[in-house]
């Protein structure tokens, strides 16, 4: 795909275009893949209870321990991508998540499906998470970080969109396994693809990071800028680092309320809560499907968005106008579709990811090359949140028979949410601090 014989030593443009973006689109179609396997838990939650007579909290316990290690996993996939390559790691993981799926069709106990559900495949997908998007940009992008960072926070939502109608129709018309086994399949199929595609720096293909004047060499061993030690070293030193600092926590605060408003309540709970007004199951995971679209366009445009304007502003907008949906959704549910919940769709799925650029761009801001990392360990607050908001929304339909009070609740959290993404500017000068601190961390 690239000629090295430009002027100054810098290759020509390839016919096929710059390879960053043919990087970017094999780490979308990772992405994508491994989005699709967090659509599952909402369709398992009835056929589960049906067939093995689990109770929705056991099953919600499997779905919180996916969610935990889906964030604890990023920070640490970060740093192993860093040392042996985005090409190993995401092949590997991509076949661990296909091994936890095939176990989980010939489970029959509920401690069977925590630890292949929520451990394998918790722990594959959060090494394709949105950490992984972050450092495909920082390796391979100058210009453009926030668009592409955009589309690849995209590709999870965009992978639940599309798998979601066709997992749903096989659940009901040919039970839960069949399923499992379609995504076990487009695991296997994309792995390869990704061993073809995938390279770990532009220096390896003789090429430019996007928008840069000039050519980067890729760090190797002993180099100063080379990650030495263990990726596990690495990550709890960058940790170290970074929570040391006002910024880094009022982030990690912010986006856990991110995570419970979001992936822990409405990926999990939102298609069993439209079924109690009466809603069938596939009209509602219909609607989250459609939410999916609108995440698409949403993520774009606050990538455009933060490649322009302030960053925080944005959280605090994004937040305080999610908050308000939430609080409304417990009157906007009904055994059919309204027009009122169209609008619900459209405006929750524009706002429901749009937070993923704007909070890259001030790890990235703060923490400097370690950004990536730094995020993963945000990521990692944000499935905690998740976690909680899954099996407290479990906990919480079966004592009160209802989802309003958890509605209600995590509406008042994003207003919270909201003012916590205001006040990082005040640690501004912390953070700035933090930047010269952790450049040093990737020397140990």
């Amino acid at each position: 795909m690239d000629a090295v014989n430009g002027v100054n030593g810098l290759p020509h443009r390839s016919r096929l275009g710059h390879r960053a973006w043919w990087v970017a689109a094999a780490a979308l179609l990772a992405i994508v893949v491994a989005g699709a396997f967090s659509t599952l838990p909402g369709l398992l939650t009835g056929p589960l209870h049906q067939e093995f007579g689990w109770s929705r909290g056991s099953i919600g316990l499997a779905a919180s321990v996916n969610m935990v290690l889906y964030g604890l996993t990023a920070p640490f996939a970060a740093a192993l991508m860093d040392r042996f390559g985005m090409r190993r790691v995401v092949v590997a993981a991509l076949l661990v998540i296909a091994s936890g799926a095939g176990l989980t069709t010939v489970m029959v106990s509920a401690w069977q499906f925590t630890l292949y559900w929520g451990m394998l495949v918790g722990l594959g997908t959060g090494s394709m998470a949105t950490a992984f998007g972050a450092t495909v940009t920082q390796r391979w992008f100058v210009r453009r970080r926030g668009l592409v960072t955009g589309v690849l926070a995209s590709g999870s939502v965009f992978g639940q969109m599309v798998f979601l109608p066709a997992l749903s129709w096989t659940v009901d018309h040919h039970g839960w396994r069949p399923s499992l086994v379609t995504l076990v399949l487009a695991a296997c199929a994309t792995a390869p693809l990704m061993w073809l595609v995938l390279r770990d720096h532009p220096a390896d293909v003789g090429r430019e990071p996007y928008g840069a004047d000039r050519a980067a060499p890729a760090p190797s061993a002993g180099s100063s800028s080379a990650p030495a030690g263990g990726a596990a070293r690495r990550g709890l030193a960058v940790l170290r680092g970074a929570a040391r600092t006002g910024p880094f926590w009022l982030m990690a605060g912010a986006y856990a309320i991110c995570g419970a408003s979001t992936n822990g309540i409405m990926w999990t709970h939102f298609t069993p809560a439209a079924h109690d007004h009466g809603m069938p199951a596939t009209t509602a995971s219909s609607l989250l499907a459609a939410i999916g679209v609108f995440n698409v366009a949403g993520t774009v445009a606050s990538g455009w968005a933060t490649d322009r304007h302030d960053p925080r502003r944005l959280l605090a907008v994004f937040f305080a106008l999610r908050g308000l949906l939430l609080m409304c959704l417990p009157l906007l549910m009904s055994a059919t579709v309204q027009p009122s919940m169209m609008v619900f769709v459209v405006a929750f799925g524009l706002l429901d990811l749009a937070t993923v650029p704007p909070v890259i761009a001030l790890c990235r801001e703060f923490h400097g090359d370690a950004g990536a990392v730094v995020f993963g360990w945000v990521s990692a607050a944000h499935q905690v949140g998740a976690a909680l908001a899954a099996y407290g929304g479990g906990a919480a339909r079966d004592a009160f028979g209802t989802y309003a009070p958890v509605w209600i609740t995590l509406g008042a959290l994003c207003a919270a949410a909201a003012l916590l993404s205001l006040l990082v500017r005040r640690t501004a000068a912390a953070g700035r601090a933090a930047k010269s601190c952790l450049t040093a961390v990737d020397g140990l």
